[in-house]
């Protein structure tokens, strides 16, 4: 069977790919498809991120081991299409160069038969031109949501009076020794 995905660039305008590959293709050749469908060099490193419905991230799929022991980590080349994406589980997140951060939302489309003919991968469609750099990422906290509220350490402007006239204790530490 063929997997029929939208790649869709994170960004304000509409700039994505239709991509065909077979179901029994790696994560791995999915990265090289967009890569190429983007017009990018390759020579960046890259992960696919699991996600739920809503496109929030969960596990990393990295495109190199990046483990403490070789072999420890499964990479894009571990991971067969048809097991990790299917009728019920279509989205992915795809990262690319972590300088950048080119972030794209993957979907799964269709699951069709081969067309005669035809070789795999295949770019189906292009829509909108690639911005010659990543567009910005906004990181920021949901509205409402208190960023300190974890360290909130019930400390006022009185409490820090002590580090007035850099009046610190010695604690026993021997600047000779870093000179």
């Amino acid at each position: 069977m063929i997997y029929k995905f939208r790649v869709i660039l994170d960004a304000e305008e509409d700039i994505f790919r239709d991509i065909a590959i077979q179901e029994e293709d790696t994560l791995e050749d999915l990265h090289n498809a967009i890569v190429n469908a983007f017009g990018f060099d390759g020579m960046e490193i890259a992960s696919f991120y699991t996600c739920d419905e809503n496109w929030n991230q969960e596990d990393e799929i990295p495109l190199f081991d990046t483990g403490d022991e070789p072999g420890e980590q499964k990479t894009m080349a571990d991971y067969v299409l048809n097991t990790i994406l299917t009728e019920e589980s279509t989205k992915i997140i795809y990262v690319y160069d972590f300088l950048n951060m080119w972030t794209f939302f993957v979907e799964l489309g269709a699951i069709e038969e081969p067309e005669a003919g035809t070789s795999y991968p295949d770019l189906l469609f292009s829509h909108g031109i690639m911005p010659v750099t990543a567009p910005d990422k906004n990181f920021e906290a949901t509205e409402g949501e208190d960023i300190y509220s974890d360290f909130d350490d019930d400390y006022d402007d009185e409490d820090l009076d002590m580090f007035d006239n850099d009046n610190f204790e010695d604690l026993g530490f021997d600047e000779s020794k870093w000179n």
